[in-house]
Formats: C-alpha cells, sequence, structure tokens
C-alpha cells in the first residue's frame, strides 16, 4: 500500500515537475496562435493544490490528501487541458474516499472514474489526446492488477503504456504527424505520471526551479531577483540587509557558504562598497551577527513569512463575499481590453472576469464573479473556446443558478448580451441569447507565435495569421491587407453590420485606415469601428 503521506509527496512532485517542464510541453501545441498554452495551463492547474497539500501531516489518510488535492484542482482548473487534468484528479477523490492507503483496488478505480469524468466532460472527444493516453493507462491497470496486489507496480505500468500511448498519438490525429509532435495534453499527464511513481519508489520530491537565479544577479537586480522565489516555507524569516564593507572584508562568497548552512533562497550579491543579500532562516539573528564580519548593517528587513502566509490564506478565504440576489437574471464575461471590458459593462454585465486567449482564467476566477453577481440565475460568457470547460466547472461549485453560454469570442458574447429579454423567462432567453451568438461570425488576425507546419501553410514565427471562425483561414505578411482580406471572407449576401474591435497594438490612424477601406468596398453596410485595447489579436472583427 502507498501511505497517505507519500501520496501527498506525489503529487507536490508532480506539480512541481511539470512546471518545471511547462515549456516542452507548451512547445508541442501544433496551433500556432498565441494561446493559454498546454503545459503552461496543466502546471498552474496542479500547482494550485501545492500549498494545501504542504499543510498536511505526516499520519493524513489518502482519502484526505486525494479530496484536497481534487478540490484544489477544480478550483485552480485553467484551459480544456487544466479541466481535464482536474476531472482526472477528482477520480482519486472518489474512489478513496475514507482509505487509509492507497491500494491495487484504488488505483484501477481512480483511473478508471477520471476516465469516465473526462469523457463525459467533453462534447465530441477525440483521440489521439490526452484522453486516449489515460484510457489507455487505466485499461492497463486492471490488467496488471489481476496479477498484482501491489499498487506501486501497477503505477509502473501505467506509466509504461502511457508512454506508449502517447508516442502512438501522432498515428491517431494527422496534425500531430505532420507537425511530428506527440501530444501536448498527454505529454504533461505522461510527466505527472512518472513524476508520482518516482516518489511511489521511494525517491525525493521534485523542486522546483527558479530560473530567475541562474542568470547573473547585480545589485541594481538583487530587488527582482528576491521576488521571484517560490515561497515553501520550510524557513520562517525572510531576511535581508545591505552591509557596507570594512576595508579588510573577506570575500562575500564566504557569507553565502555561511548562509547556504542557516537557511535557503540565498543570493548574495555585491560591489566596491557594499554586499547586499537575501536568506530565508529560522534564526535571522545568527545572519545578521555573521554579515558584522564583513562591515557594518544598513536597512535590516526581517518578515516573518508563516504569518504572512496565514494573512493571505485568510484573505483568499474571505475575498469572495456572496452578493444576495437582487434581482433575477445577472452576467458575467470573460474580457482583456479596457475598450471591451467597458462594452460589456454597458450593454449589461455585472461582472468582468479579466482573462482571455493567453491567460485562460481558472475556475475559481470564474466562480468569484459569479458569486459577486446579485442575482438568482447568472449567465456566464466565456467568449473563448479554452475557457468554456473551465466555466462550466463553476457551475457545480456556486450557490445559485448558472447558465454558461456557449460563447467563443467576443463578439458571439455581446450578440448574446444584445439579445437579452428582461421580460422573458430563463428558458426563452437561454434560447435567444444561444441563436444570437450562432449568427455571428467573427474574424480574429493575430500573429504566429512559433514556426510552424500547418494545415497545408508553411508558417514562420511573427507572420500575420488571419482566422476565420476559429480556424486559420490564410497567412499574410502586411496586417492591413490581412484584415481587409479575412473581412472580405466574412461577409455575405444578407450582412447588415460590420463590427472591427483594434488592439492594444494597433494604431487609430491604420484602424480608421481599415475602417474607411471597408466603407469604400461595402457602402450599403454599417461599419462600427471601437478600441477595444485587446491584448494578442490586432483586430477582432464580426459579421452579421
Amino acid at each position: 500500500m502507498i501511505k497517505g503521506s507519500v501520496l501527498r509527496d506525489a503529487i507536490i512532485s508532480a506539480a512541481n515537475c511539470i512546471s518545471n517542464n511547462k515549456k516542452s510541453v507548451d512547445e508541442l501545441n501544433v496551433f500556432p496562435v498565441p494561446d493559454g498554452d498546454t503545459g503552461t495551463n496543466m502546471s498552474m492547474t496542479i500547482g494550485n493544490s501545492v500549498a494545501e497539500l504542504k499543510n498536511l501531516p505526516d499520519d493524513v489518510e489518502a482519502g484526505v490528501v486525494a479530496k484536497t488535492a481534487a478540490s484544489c484542482l477544480l478550483r485552480g482548473a485553467r484551459g480544456n487541458s487544466g479541466v481535464i487534468l482536474s476531472i482526472i484528479f477528482r477520480g482519486f477523490s472518489k474512489s478513496m474516499k475514507g482509505c487509509a492507503a492507497v491500494t491495487r483496488e484504488n488505483i484501477v478505480a481512480s483511473l478508471e472514474a477520471g476516465v469516465e469524468g473526462a469523457y463525459k466532460s467533453v462534447m465530441k472527444p477525440t483521440e489521439g489526446t490526452i484522453l486516449t493516453v489515460v484510457r489507455e493507462s487505466a485499461e492497463k491497470a486492471r490488467d496488471v492488477a489481476r496479477t498484482t496486489n501491489d499498487p506501486v507496480l501497477i503505477w509502473e505500468e501505467v506509466c509504461r503504456q502511457a508512454e506508449l500511448t502517447l508516442a502512438e498519438t501522432p498515428k491517431l490525429l494527422p496534425a500531430l504527424a505532420k507537425a511530428g509532435v506527440v501530444d501536448a495534453g498527454g505529454k504533461g499527464l505522461l510527466i505527472i505520471f512518472c513524476a508520482m511513481r518516482d516518489v511511489f519508489k521511494g525517491g525525493a520530491i521534485e523542486q522546483p526551479r527558479t530560473s530567475d537565479v541562474s542568470k547573473p544577479v547585480t545589485i541594481e537586480t538583487f530587488s527582482s531577483v528576491v521576488g521571484n522565489f517560490e515561497q515553501d516555507i520550510h524557513f520562517t524569516y525572510c531576511t535581508e540587509m545591505i552591509v557596507t564593507k570594512k576595508a579588510d572584508a573577506e570575500d562575500p562568497s564566504k557569507l553565502r557558504a555561511y548562509l547556504e548552512t542557516i537557511g535557503d533562497c540565498v543570493v548574495v550579491v555585491d560591489d566596491e562598497d557594499i554586499i547586499k543579500f537575501h536568506v530565508h532562516t529560522n534564526d535571522p539573528g545568527l545572519a545578521m551577527q555573521k554579515a558584522l564580519e564583513f562591515g557594518y548593517i544598513n536597512l535590516p528587513k526581517v518578515e516573518n513569512m508563516k504569518l504572512q502566509h496565514k494573512a493571505r490564506k485568510k484573505q483568499a478565504e474571505t475575498k469572495i463575499t456572496p452578493a444576495k440576489p437582487e434581482k433575477e437574471f445577472g452576467f458575467v464575461a470573460v474580457a482583456a481590453g479596457a475598450g471591451i471590458e467597458s462594452m460589456f459593462k454597458d450593454i449589461g454585465v455585472d461582472c468582468i472576469v479579466k482573462g482571455g486567449q493567453t491567460m485562460n482564467p481558472s475556475t475559481e476566477d470564474i466562480l468569484a464573479a459569479i458569486m459577486q453577481t446579485p442575482a438568482e440565475t447568472v449567465f456566464v460568457l466565456p467568449n473563448n473556446k479554452n475557457i468554456i470547460m473551465a466555466a462550466e466547472q463553476a457551475v457545480k461549485l456556486a450557490d445559485r443558478k448558472v447558465c454558461v453560454l456557449q460563447t467563443r469570442t467576443v463578439p458571439q458574447g455581446m450578440s448574446a448580451m444584445l439579445a437579452f429579454d428582461p421580460d422573458a423567462d430563463f428558458n426563452t432567453n437561454r434560447t435567444e441569447m444561444t441563436a444570437a451568438l450562432e449568427r455571428v461570425s467573427t474574424g480574429m488576425v493575430t500573429f504566429a507565435a512559433r514556426d510552424s507546419d500547418y494545415e497545408g501553410h508553411a508558417i514562420k514565427q511573427g507572420e500575420i495569421l488571419c482566422l476565420d471562425n476559429g480556424k486559420l483561414s490564410f497567412v499574410e505578411k502586411d496586417l492591413a491587407k490581412g484584415a481587409y482580406k479575412l473581412t472580405k471572407k466574412l461577409v455575405k449576401g444578407d450582412s447588415s453590420y460590420i463590427t472591427i474591435l483594434y488592439g492594444a497594438d494597433v494604431s487609430d490612424d491604420a484602424a480608421e485606415a481599415l475602417a474607411s477601406h471597408l466603407g469604400a468596398k461595402y457602402p450599403n453596410l454599417d461599419i462600427n469601428l471601437i478600441s477595444g485595447g485587446q491584448p494578442v489579436y490586432y483586430y477582432i472583427i464580426s459579421v452579421e
């Protein structure tokens, strides 16, 4: 059996491992549009559990660990890959309820419950993805469990099968084969499973990498570096100070060596006159005493990180104050860009969740907005296909009725809002708002985040990508030309309106020139030009 403390450590190690390797997973994404990439989303999702897991004692039961992890992953789920990962871990929580340790039966039941939930969560499950990897891993677990009672041995075979299945994903998805990569979600899951396996077998917890510390640190960059340390509170006091060197001061490397014996997160930098250092320690007095050997102390700062953590935790727990319903219907929209946020507010949205393509909000972010909306029923507008699943997870956590509309773009969200009738009932509004969003054609103009060979397009990083309702339509080198051509493709014989939302990286003059060019081409259509201020997308264009 696997003790609860070992399961706890395994999940912490998995979170650190996927965080350390998220960039390599992100790079497997074949679609070159800048987005909330798979590795990042999976890392942030499971990483949300680390602080809570570290607070669990060594005699903790496995069922408590699984429940804690599942709850944290659910609330921290970001993007479709993060939501699926949270559902897989929810399977652990269900099967280990009340269990002191992890058994053979738990491993099999956990994976099978995770598979069932994951497939149900996706409207059209696609094989060759994380779904295939976890399904075949679960099937392998059941097969192996017929011949052994050892849960660690079963988990080793789960990892071996996950690796084999991942290698086969390009055969199931042509886009992966053409790009010469495996599925990113499946790779992320394999990293997590293997990190857990290593701890199950007696290995140490993988530690998070602090990449900033590997860069040269100077007096000028000292503050930014020490501000980026992970707050793993093994030592209570964050101690920082400046030492004015005495004439015969020893080499500061000796100070660094000493500080590393009494704490961690050590940074020591110096110039001709001063030494600046930072250390997490349980005895700041020792650090000060040693510093005095090198000169005299200026501006010492000692902070109790455990008290700070408790204060932040208390603040987080009290952050969501449920609003009392004052009306029948309320609205939450996900948006990025001052102009877009203002537009949603103007047409009746109660709460804005800041986020979008490159910054997928978590389930907890969306839940907080729902709870702050003073209405009996809350409509949620995700406005991005990679946010819909996270929004749907918030439904079961809310204390009021929630309806997630399937808005995949900002223009769809706006059209849905404009179709709302305050005098109609819930079912009528849901039907009419859904119909309205489905009538909207959306074009988006952005840039290639990476080189890619995608759907017949040889794409170079930085080139202009023109998307027609979420699908790559063509690649351009000139922004104005691309936006104009894309709008022409969206306009149909029965079109009446063109709305152009221009982003933070587009000048007013350039946007006005585009609108003028389209006005000359379509004199009978109403053209509305709005400064959306959105990141990532130069233009978001809707045609109705």
